[in-house]
């Protein structure tokens, strides 16, 4: 059942889904939990694939809030996660800043496309979203990333994002994005997000970039595609606007196959 724990300062809930392959060519999920509002429901699969979707049940992240997330792709499965609509990081009652770590680990013969929708800032918030993600040498993940900083008209909250990638127990990308007030200077300059308001990243990682790794290229105008040092690659992109954002990350990602 799901439940929600309240806290001093704020409010702490989890979610944890966990998917394995059947042994059939399809995918099982024996653990799918969340509280409060983290729900999880498994939707139409397609295939081998099985399809979870994160829905929002209450407003938040708050001030306060500590929100946890965890995804396990084991041997043989297929596992799509995404969410409902936008998560909102609201300012709250509490001054203390809100959090939201997610935990993904895909094993050998598996793979996962974490594609959760927007974060948006929201003035006067404060957020600090981890993501860590662990793969075995043989899995496959495409991971996408997106935040709005403000919505429309609206100055955005502080917003500190860190992604951390290892394959085979070995790290190969370790990044940090801290945006809006209280950030170190410069990050809306030019060597920054230049002005613009949406910015997103995808992860893909294909045991056969290995052998054969994309090039490092500018896809288009605010859009790189770069290799990283394993067999995966790092497309970045900053748009003015969400839309924007979304159709140079899926671009991004045709150009790779």
């Amino acid at each position: 059942m799901d439940r929600v724990t309240t806290v001093a300062g704020g409010v702490r809930a989890s979610a944890r889904v966990l998917a394995r392959g059947d042994g059939r060519g399809g995918t099982v999920l024996p653990v799918l939990e969340g509280e409060g509002p983290l729900a999880v429901r498994r939707t139409r699969g397609s295939g081998a694939e099985a399809r979870v979707m994160l829905v929002g049940a209450m407003s938040g992240p708050l001030g306060g809030d500590h929100f946890e997330v965890g995804a396990h792709a084991a041997n043989g499965a297929r596992l799509r996660v995404g969410s409902a609509a936008a998560t909102l990081a609201l300012p709250g009652q509490d001054k203390a800043g809100a959090r939201y770590d997610v935990r993904l680990t895909v094993d050998d013969d598996a793979e996962l496309h974490w594609l959760p929708e927007q974060l948006i800032s929201v003035g006067g918030s404060d957020l600090t979203v981890t993501t860590s993600v662990d793969l075995a040498a043989g899995a496959r993940l495409l991971l996408r990333e997106e935040q709005v900083l403000g919505r429309a008209g609206e100055e955005p909250g502080r917003l500190t994002s860190r992604l951390t990638l290892r394959i085979d127990g070995r790290c190969v990308l370790d990044q940090e994005l801290l945006c809006g007030p209280g950030a170190p200077g410069g990050w809306d300059g030019p060597a920054g997000l230049a002005g613009h308001r949406a910015v997103g990243q995808l992860v893909v990682v294909r045991p056969g970039f290995a052998t054969e790794p994309p090039a490092a290229r500018v896809f288009e105008e605010g859009a790189a595609v770069m290799p990283l040092a394993g067999p995966a690659a790092l497309v970045t992109a900053v748009a003015p606007d969400a839309l924007r954002l979304r159709r140079l990350l899926d671009g991004a990602l045709a150009s790779l196959d």
